[in-house]
């Protein structure tokens, strides 16, 4: 291959990687998701008439990396004693999810007069969730410890290993095999995968990586991390199963390891870089022209699909005994398509089944869906927010606690988790209107109240409290306090989250811990300094 061919593959990655820095600038300029920018930059390239410039193998496959580094990244934070903890989530509540809204879009399917085996593959199909999409805006929101992120992230595991048996059976319309077969045979060869990743994890992580920390050069560590997510994606593809399955099983592998959080910041910059490929190609994958021809029809079917996966997903949640507005919450989040299905919708048997109308209205009316799903998810969550609001108690929750929490970012989330899991109660504060709102749609127990003014110290009970913990950083205002917290709070022991180590000495001679948090173990540190003055052990603090 000559420079010029080199030049003319690269071409189209290397425009789409300019054009994806605009879009998530004027994104965040204008506070939307990136996710929606991506999208309707491939929308717009290809109804400009740039589609088929950029549907290479290069783009397609940064595009699938993406996705595969996304389930790396996700299999990281699921050790084996995490999936046993959420074995009820993901066995449990993803199985009654796909129940209950792959049984309505099949029930909807059968009376629109498809044939039984296209309405259930198509049924199923359209009951799941885009993974990328959900888990992209649980990290945006800071969700990821709460329940409503821990319990999205089980489903969505449920839904990739009911997504693998469906591109199974799809692949084998046709053919030699029944599907019956052929998911049965997709089922040991998960189960041979997911046991070769236990293995891996107790016996090959350790000396891997012993060996690899001898290297002084930076590269080996970049190296090994994106060896370990792709290989494993390649090993799961070649043995017939889904890449993404092998990547999620990877990271699995490292959970448990003492390097995962080497190889997760080795490998953020690239998952990060790789996804917004694969959002521009779902917006490349659209047909704008049969779109704007059939715009009625294709807007009406993306509306009917969130609204029924939204109510299905609720009504899953309440026969599980969540409470409402947590149903109401994931069941909002959980409510688009997946690219999963528009995958599957693409195979040409499935293509045959249904017909080529209806897989190219539902391409379009999935691909919407993921367009409008930070608005829906964030309606969702906003209608969580006023029903957990709901009226004041007279008694404060965490009225007798130890420990009051001025702010819940993602540093004060992080110790209200912490100390929760222990057991032990807080108060938490919020002066931040778009903070409160979210931290009570995510199901923290909050108040909303101006934590610098002393006049409040009274009502929140500041005198009762052994450790107040500061973590947006007011230090100014911490430092003007100070006089009257020693005058009026002399037991009261202070930390607070603090960006670098430039305040540290002043503040440590006002009487006040800071902790800097700018490090990705920083909110650990802060838990482990507040624990220390409460007295808990070690021990279940590095826990």
């Amino acid at each position: 291959m000559d420079a010029h061919d080199v030049m003319a593959s690269l071409q189209p990655a290397i425009a789409l990687l300019g054009l994806g820095i605009v879009v998530a600038l004027v994104s965040g300029a204008f506070r939307l998701s990136p996710i929606v920018g991506y999208i309707l930059l491939g929308s717009g390239l290809n109804a400009a008439g740039y589609g088929e410039t950029f549907d290479g193998p290069l783009v397609s496959a940064l595009a699938e990396a993406g996705v595969m580094f996304l389930l790396f990244n996700l299999g990281l934070h699921f050790s084996l004693a995490r999936i046993r903890e959420e074995a009820a989530n993901i066995f449990g509540f993803g199985a009654l999810q796909m129940l209950v809204a792959g049984g309505g879009f099949t029930a909807l399917a059968l009376a629109a007069g498809f044939a039984p085996v296209g309405a259930i593959i198509g049924g199923l199909a359209l009951a799941l969730s885009s993974t990328a999409v959900v888990i992209g805006l649980i990290r945006e929101r800071d969700q990821e410890d709460c329940p409503v992120g821990r319990t999205a992230h089980s489903i969505l595991i449920f839904q990739d290993m009911v997504a693998i048996l469906l591109l199974v059976a799809a692949s084998t319309l046709g053919g030699e095999r029944t599907i019956a077969v052929a998911i049965a045979l997709a089922v040991v060869k998960t189960g041979c995968a997911f046991i070769l990743a236990i293995l891996f994890s107790r016996f090959a992580t350790k000396p891997l990586f012993r060996l690899v920390s001898r290297a002084t050069s930076a590269e080996v560590y970049t190296a090994t991390a994106l060896f370990l997510a792709l290989a494993a994606g390649w090993l799961t593809g070649m043995a017939g199963l889904s890449l993404t399955l092998g990547a999620f099983l990877g990271g699995v592998a490292i959970a448990d390891s003492r390097y995962r959080i080497l190889v997760q910041t080795e490998i953020e910059a690239f998952r990060g870089l790789f996804l917004g490929f694969f959002f521009i190609s779902v917006g490349l994958s659209l047909d704008v022209a049969a779109l704007l021809q059939q715009w009625p029809w294709v807007a009406a079917t993306a509306l009917l699909l969130i609204a029924v996966k939204c109510v299905a997903n609720i009504a899953a949640g309440l026969l599980f005994r969540w409470s409402l507005p947590g149903s109401l919450q994931l069941g909002f989040l959980l409510g688009q398509g997946s690219e999963f299905a528009i995958v599957l919708f693409a195979l040409p048997a499935v293509v045959a089944l249904l017909g080529t109308g209806a897989t190219t209205i539902a391409v379009a009316a999935i691909a919407l869906s993921l367009l409008l799903t930070p608005g829906v998810s964030a309606l969702g969550r906003s209608l969580a927010g006023k029903l957990r609001a709901g009226p004041p108690d007279s008694k404060l929750p965490g009225d007798d606690a130890p420990v009051v929490i001025l702010g819940l970012g993602e540093s004060g989330r992080a110790v209200a988790d912490a100390l929760d899991k222990r057991g032990i109660g807080y108060l938490a504060v919020e002066s931040d209107r778009e903070r409160f709102e979210r931290a009570i749609a995510d199901g923290y127990d909050v108040h909303y109240a101006d934590v610098g003014d002393p006049r409040g110290w009274e009502a929140l009970g500041m005198a009762r409290r052994r450790a107040a913990v500061v973590t947006p950083q007011r230090i100014e205002r911490v430092r003007e306090l100070t006089p009257l917290v020693r005058k009026y709070l002399p037991g009261l022991a202070r930390f607070i989250a603090v960006d670098g180590t430039q305040y540290h000495a002043t503040l440590r001679e006002e009487g006040v811990y800071p902790v800097d948090v700018s490090t990705s173990a920083g909110s650990a540190a802060l838990v482990a300094a507040v624990f220390e003055e409460l007295g808990v052990e070690a021990e279940p603090v590095a826990a």
